[in-house]
């Protein structure tokens, strides 16, 4: 796909137009992670579509939830929920339909800006161990800083299958200017983004579960979003920047 974005680019060249890439999507991955336990992590959440696992997403309150603008993207509340406390994909812990999913209404589809969306679900959750909110990032994270990414996402780039146990992997923070070079091409990125990554790629750099959570020491800092294949030394994952995106979650919620 990406190779057939650069052919448009180029043709477009051809006869004057501006080359832009569109952003490439993600469907989730978690690379060079591995096995993690729900107690560990017990803002993790699976958003679940017609049954099956879709993307990830964070408990933020005892009926909030926020996960990415691009995963509640023409999907009907009657059709999702939440399953909770739970290690193993589609199985165990609790489940808590959607009553509500609320996608940031400056969400672009073309650029993937303000990627955020919070979602209110009918059952209540019932806090304890392996269900816990977790707090919103009241600052960005600096450059260098270790984020920890977790989520069910396929264990390698183009896969199709996903692991059944939650994954975890820790990749540290990318500055802006840096991220924003990588991706040029495809317009930089925003205020409202952030990027993670292992300096050279490999099996450490990751990208989690789209929606879910990026997490540095113990907040909510980042939602996934979008980037290049997975684990690419040249390109960082992108994540939605929640310090940015925090009037949206708390306008619409209520949670600080």
């Amino acid at each position: 796909m990406l190779r057939l974005l650069v052919l448009v680019s180029l043709v477009a060249c051809s006869f004057g137009a501006a080359p832009r890439l569109r952003r490439p999507r993600l469907d989730g991955r978690i690379v060079g992670g591995e096995d993690a336990d729900i107690n560990d992590y017990p803002y993790q959440l699976s958003f679940e579509y017609s049954g099956s696992h879709m993307c990830g997403a964070s408990i933020i309150s005892a009926i909030w939830v926020v996960t990415a603008a691009h995963c509640v993207d023409g999907v009907s509340p009657s059709y999702a929920q939440f399953r909770a406390g739970s290690s193993i994909r589609g199985t165990g812990g609790s489940i808590h339909p959607a009553a509500e999913l609320i996608a940031n209404p400056d969400y672009d589809y073309y650029t993937i800006d303000f990627d955020v969306a919070v979602a209110r679900v009918s059952v209540a959750f019932d806090f304890g161990p392996g269900v816990q909110p977790i707090p919103l990032t009241a600052a960005e994270p600096y450059a260098g800083h270790n984020s920890v990414v977790t989520g069910w996402g396929t264990l390698s780039s183009g896969s199709s299958s996903l692991p059944t146990t939650l994954q975890v992997v820790v990749v540290p923070i990318v500055s802006r200017e840096e991220c924003n070079e990588a991706y040029i091409a495809y317009g930089g990125v925003t205020e409202n983004m952030i990027c993670a990554a292992v300096s050279g790629g490999g099996k450490d750099a990751c990208q989690g579960d789209s929606g879910g959570p990026l997490a540095v020491d113990g907040v909510l800092a980042g939602l996934v979003s979008w980037g290049v294949g997975c684990a690419e030394p040249l390109y960082p994952g992108v994540y939605s920047n929640v310090a940015s995106l925090r009037s949206f979650i708390t306008r619409e919620t209520g949670v600080n």
